[in-house]
């Protein structure tokens, strides 16, 4: 009996309504489309960039680095995975920049969604405190490199810099600080392996791996020290 009812009430509704997506490329002779097709175009490859605007204008790239660092000193292998590395990094992120991106939705996102200011204005002053977040961390001498070899005239203010001569710069800024702070890092557990290894040599078990009898104690040591909090606190803390 119900599927007699379904039978006629597909007869009596033969067609079901979907949705329908298209995009069409024609011509057009107004000035307006040809803008609003623009800056279309443009929101489409900002999006395709996001993951590396992301890495490279924040604190992302020295927290991820430090994290892959902390891995191999510890030598767990896939623990921590790297997809949990990256979501750690990413809303430590979300946390250190807090601040900037909420001057950047007051002072041109909101405007600009509100019909307030022009698109022109609106970058001008969401890029503003994006570049204060990165000259506070950028090194002199990597400016100076960059200003060099863009053969452009060496600026008098900071606020001349062009901002695709201060991208490089905090990246290669952001690089070393990664790599001293893993360098550091590598030491405690350095001196572990060691230790286990030297005895296992005094003992004679040469043919014992040393690095399955340190790991558990670095990863004592990790836990006693409260390593996490440690250096999450100290990387939070680095940023000026």
């Amino acid at each position: 009996m119900g599927l007699l009812q379904i039978g006629v009430s597909a007869q009596q509704n033969p067609t079901i309504a979907l949705p329908k997506i298209g995009i069409d490329v024609g011509t057009s002779d107004s000035p307006q489309d040809i803008s609003t097709t623009l800056q279309l175009l443009l929101l489409l490859t900002v999006l395709s960039l996001a993951p590396s605007i992301m890495i490279m204008t924040t604190s992302f790239l020295r927290m991820i680095i430090v994290f892959h660092f902390l891995k191999n000193a510890l030598g767990t292998g896939q623990m921590p995975p790297n997809q949990l590395l990256a979501g750690i990094a990413l809303f430590i992120t979300f946390f250190i920049m807090a601040p900037t991106w909420n001057e950047v939705n007051d002072h041109a996102l909101k405007p600009y969604m509100d019909g307030k200011i022009t698109m022109d204005s609106a970058y001008n002053k969401g890029i503003e405190p994006i570049r204060q977040f990165m000259f506070k961390n950028v090194r002199d001498e990597d400016l100076e490199l960059f200003v060099g070899l863009s053969s452009t005239t060496r600026p008098e203010t900071r606020e001349a810099l062009p901002t695709f001569v201060l991208i490089p710069a905090f990246v290669l800024s952001e690089l070393r600080a990664g790599f001293i702070i893993g360098f550091f890092m590598f030491i405690p557990f350095l001196i572990i392996d060691m230790m286990v290894a030297s005895v296992l040599m005094s003992m004679g078990m040469m043919m014992l791996p040393p690095m399955m009898i340190s790991l558990p104690f670095k990863i004592l040591l990790f836990v006693l020290v409260d390593g996490w909090n440690l250096i999450i606190g100290s990387l939070i803390r680095s940023f000026n």
